[in-house]
């Protein structure tokens, strides 16, 4: 998929079919959050596959991790930029190969810490879509006019 179609038609989702992300899928992923770039180099994560349902009591939308066929927690000491940079591209790659993706809200850290083995910065939730998505019938552009976001204009200081 072409860049910049994975980005103007990626939408979080939360409705997933019921099926485990293929593991050729799950590495690819978890390879492009290694990839991504982060202050000084220093990479101060660890990615946990977490398969513990009871990490659903810990977030705001209990029903999105529950029915996830990937959970992913991202831990460790690492800021917030790096973390985001990390999740956007463990997102974008998943799109690319046709899994759809959500971050969630930590709700309860500490209870999100016991099951992850330390500090919870992000948790992410993949899945096949419910229905399928025709991503390449529209250009990015068509995409870009779809989305609920406000316009360049509005956001642009020259």
């Amino acid at each position: 998929m072409e860049t910049f179609l994975a980005i103007a038609s990626k939408r979080d989702e939360r409705r997933y079919a019921d099926r485990p992300v293929a593991e050729e899928h799950v590495l690819r992923i978890l390879d492009a959050g290694r990839l991504s770039g982060s202050s000084q180099n220093k990479q101060l994560w660890s990615f946990v596959v977490v398969s513990d349902t009871a990490l659903s009591e810990a977030v705001y939308a209990p029903l999105n991790v529950a029915t996830a066929g990937l959970v992913v927690a991202i831990v460790g000491s690492a800021g917030a930029f790096d973390v985001g940079r990390c999740s956007q591209n463990m997102m974008l790659a998943a799109w690319d190969l046709g899994v759809a993706s959500c971050p969630n809200g930590v709700r309860d850290p500490e209870r999100a810490a016991e099951i992850c083995g330390g500090e919870v910065k992000m948790i992410l939730t993949f899945g096949y879509p419910q229905r399928e998505l025709h991503v390449e019938a529209r250009s990015p552009e068509e995409w870009s006019a779809r989305a609920n976001r406000r316009p360049l204009d509005d956001l642009l200081i020259r």
